[in-house]
Order: C-alpha cells, then structure tokens, then sequence
C-alpha cells in the first residue's frame, strides 16, 4: 500500500464519490464545467479520494474523468471500473494525467447477484477478481478491490476473494453494503471478521461504502470505523442512488464532535462544508431538506422558547457543535446597491468562488440589478445568483426574454418568450391554463420536446416579499430525469430559468449509457 495511506493507525481516510454514485441520483446530471468545480471544491476542502466515474460509461464520463485528473494535484483522482478488461483499460486511460491515481473495479460476490446478475460460478468470480487487480495494477500502484453487494455475501467466499484480491496487488478492500441493507453491529461484526480471518489482511486499507435505504448508512459506516475501517466512502449531501449514500458531512462531524469516544482523525477542512452542499445542491438541483442533519437550513435554528432562552444564556446548552465550524455564518446584510466591485469581489472570494474575470464582471453586473430590485441583499442572494448566472453561461439553450400577461383581464393568460439555442435567437407567442403553462409551451414550441414534467416546486432564497425566488424542475424523458433550477426575483423568469436549465441536463444525460452492474 502506498505510505500516505499508512502512517497513522486512527487516520480515516474521506473517499468521495459525489461525482460517481452521487451523479446516478435519479434526476443527477452534471455537466463537465459543474463537475470540474465539484472536484476543485472536494480537493480544496481536504478530501483524500474524489472518485471522478465511471469511464466505460460513455464518452462524457470519460472525458470528465480525464479532465479531473488533468486539474487535481493533492487528492487522489479515481476511476471505477468492472473486472473487464475494457473497463480496466479505460479507467487507466481516462487517469493518465492524474498526479495520484487509483482504479476501482469491482464484481459481484453474493449468491444472488452471481446467479441472476452475472450469470457466473464462484469459482468463475474469483478468478475474475484476481484477473481483474492484476490488470490494474499492471497500470496503476493503487488499486481498490470492492465486492459488489458485500453485506449480503457468504463469509467464506468472501474472505477467499478478498486474500486473493490482497495478494494480486489491491491495497484497498472496500466492503459496500450495496442495497442498505445491514445494520451497524452486524455490520461491525463483518468488518471485524473479514480483517481477523484474511491472514494478509493488515497489507490493506479497509473501506466500507454504505447505502441509506434503511436511513442506517452513516451509523453503519462508523460502526465499521469502529471495527478497524479506515476509509469511509460518501457524498455530500448524501445524494446517491435510492435513498442516497453515506453523507460526507454527517460522518466527519460525528467523527469530530464525538472524539471522545471515537478518537480518529482526518483532513477534512469542515468550515467549507457548507460551501460544498450549496455547490453540490446547486449544480444538481437537489435542494437540500431543511431538517437535514449539519447542513440543513434548519439544523441550527431554535424554535421552541425553552431551547432559545437555553442558547443565548450559553449555546452549548442545545448545540453540540458550532454553525461557524461548518461554515455557516449568520444571516447578515453583506452588501447593498452602493457596494463596489472591490466589496464584491472580496465577498465572492469569502463565499467560496474562484471565477475568471468575464464571469466575475457579470456576477457583478447581475449583484447590481438585483441590489436595484432587493431592499437587503445578503450571502444566499450572492450564492444564488452567481449559481444561476455563471454556472449555465455555456449552456445550449438561454433564455434572452420573457413577457407574461395574466390576472382576470386577460384570458387566457399569455406569454412572450425569446431563448437562444445553439447561438440562435428564436421567439415565440404562447398561451396556457396559467402564466407558468404558457411559458412552458412556448418553451416546447421553440425546443420540441417529449418529456414529462414531474415536479414544479418555488421557494424563497431569503426572507421578505422582495425575495429570490428559487424554482426546481423535473423532467423525464424515457426513464431518465433530471432537475433544474432557476433563481430571480421575478418567479416567472426563475421558472422559465429552471425548465430551460433542466433542458440543458437532459441533453447531457442523453450522452450518458447505463453499463451493467454500475454501483458498487
């Protein structure tokens, strides 16, 4: 195993895979620009492994795992593969730039997933499984070596699978429960059985990769911790397939915050937290619960009487950790209509943003028009709007302009809307049951479309009636969705924004395959 991965006994060790599993999140698409500032965000805040895909998968995931690799220099940039060899071959093509790199493979290895998934024997998986290492390692010196639906794999053979896994050159054995289906003693009874009964198991990391179908992922990920895992595998926000994966930001704080009786460490800059939920949120269009634990809007509010007089005589009484220790700073006006481009800028590098000079100067034209329009201007407006704005600029399809009758004059109501697609400016006069059904037809006129429109949801950015709006869209279109999002003052302009932006998803996930037995 690599020396940096073996220093420290109680190290644990962060692999993200936010822009692997956390991208198969049904309605998850990001495109290559939105992937890079992932990385750069997960790099930045101390992340041991960024995961970067799936290759194999199409040619954007490669070309997206090739560009992180090319951009990455302190974290270890990793590609998952199955044990084919294409697959192999191609995450090592796909890493070539990267200054650190690991191959992931994987193969299935319970009775279940052999017979009706694989359609193969034991005997045909295991040799499969040192096949497939040492192909790997034959690229890379890091390999990691998962079995697929491991928590439901019987003892013997996955033991068997692991030592051989070990002896052809794997230096990470990643134990998924791939379904969420174990529990955190059992869990930690298997953990602990797998690394007593393999006899070269201490020349390997140990690393699990919990599903949340059961709302146990983090709980069972720590009770592997516990047990002698030493990476743990997440996402921020916990976004992931089904019902997500391990949340990044839950496992490091409890690591934090519970050291007492959980006494590892790791590198995680925890107060860029926040920064990273709102980036991954954004890019993804999955807004985050408010009672979501760390970094859910809620998470630090007090509501009830006997919990606010208990904080302000001292916040420890019902806060066990610190909004700044995250990166949460309170809801203060930062800048108003009078701030110049020096304030500006500063508050764009304080918020998390490393943007070029085009894209700063028209954050900063957008922050001006919205100062005009909004009384108080405060840090979620800045995020929102840079989000809205710099995040879609390449985008195929803008919108340019939009004009919308409505109220009980008109009938029906109305709506003028003029996109631009592919650098071609077309407009389009539509009518609908509402404002927001006409605008929406005019956006099928100018882009024909077949998709089926599953959610329509506004929220407020901030406080008061001259809030941002905030809409989501979701789209389907044979079996694949995607969100978008959409942020102005005018909630019609921000639902026009959002429908357009999910377009734009779509036409990325068109690209995208779905190769057998993706999860790991």
């Amino acid at each position: 195993m690599s020396s940096d991965m073996n220093t420290d006994l109680n190290r644990v060790f962060i692999f993200d895979t936010t822009l692997r599993d956390g991208e198969q999140s049904p309605g998850c698409s990001m495109n290559l620009e939105e992937k890079l500032r992932v990385a750069k965000t997960l790099e930045g805040m101390g992340v041991d492994v960024i995961e970067a895909g799936f290759p194999i998968a199409s040619p954007g995931d490669f070309e997206a795992v090739n560009a992180v690799a090319k951009v990455v220099k302190n974290s270890i940039v990793c590609g998952l593969a199955r044990s084919g060899n294409m697959d192999i071959d191609s995450a090592a093509e796909a890493l070539k730039p990267a200054e650190r790199k690991r191959i992931h493979t994987f193969i299935s290895t319970s009775p279940l997933h052999m017979e009706k998934k694989l359609q193969m024997t034991p005997e045909e998986v295991h040799q499969a499984v040192i096949d497939s290492v040492t192909r790997a390692r034959g690229y890379v010196e890091d390999v990691e070596w998962s079995p697929e639906d491991g928590t439901r794999t019987e003892h013997d053979f996955l033991c068997q699978c692991v030592e051989s896994a070990i002896k052809a050159g794997a230096s990470t054995i990643n134990i998924p429960d791939t379904v969420g289906y174990t529990t955190p003693n059992e869990f930690a009874e298997l953990i602990r059985m797998v690394r007593e009964r393999v006899p070269n198991s201490d020349k390997a990391v140990f690393s699990v990769h919990c599903h949340n179908d059961l709302g146990l992922a983090v709980a069972n990920s720590l009770a592997a911790v516990d047990a002698g895992a030493r990476q743990v595998e997440c996402t921020i926000n916990g976004i992931g397939e089904r019902a997500g994966n391990a949340s990044l930001e839950e496992v490091v704080m409890a690591l934090r915050t519970r050291h007492d009786i959980m006494p590892y460490s790791n590198a995680i800059v925890t107060e860029d937290i926040t920064k990273a939920s709102r980036l991954v949120s954004g890019v993804t269009g999955f807004n985050v619960q408010p009672n979501k634990a760390i970094v859910g809007a809620n998470a630090f509010a007090h509501e009830a009487g006997i919990h606010q007089d208990g904080v302000l005589k001292d916040v420890r009484t019902y806060e066990i950790m610190t909004p700044e220790s995250v990166g949460l700073t309170t809801n203060k006006l930062v800048l108003g209509k009078h701030s110049g481009r020096h304030a500006f800028n500063e508050k764009l590098k304080e918020l998390g943003y490393d943007i070029g000079d085009n894209a700063r100067q028209d954050a900063f034209r957008r922050f001006k028009e919205l100062a005009d329009l909004k009384k108080d201007v405060f840090d979620e407006d800045i995020v929102a709007l840079v989000d809205d704005e710099v995040l879609h600029s390449d985008d195929c399809i803008q919108m340019v302009s939009l004009e919308i009758h409505c109220g009980t004059v008109h009938n029906p109501p109305k709506a003028s809307l003029t996109l631009s697609v592919a650098g071609e400016e077309k407009s389009c006069d539509g009518i609908g049951d509402g404002p927001v059904d006409a605008a929406f037809n005019c956006i099928q006129e100018l882009f024909p479309h077949n998709t089926h429109l599953q959610l329509y949801q506004v929220s407020a950015v901030t406080q008061g009636t001259d809030a941002q709006a905030e809409v989501t869209v979701r789209l389907e279109e044979d079996g694949k969705t995607v969100n978008g999002q959409g942020t102005d003052t005018d909630t019609m302009v921000a639902s026009v924004k959002a429908y357009v932006h999910a377009l734009n998803k779509l036409l990325v996930k068109r690209e995208k395959t779905a190769p057998v037995a993706l999860s790991a």
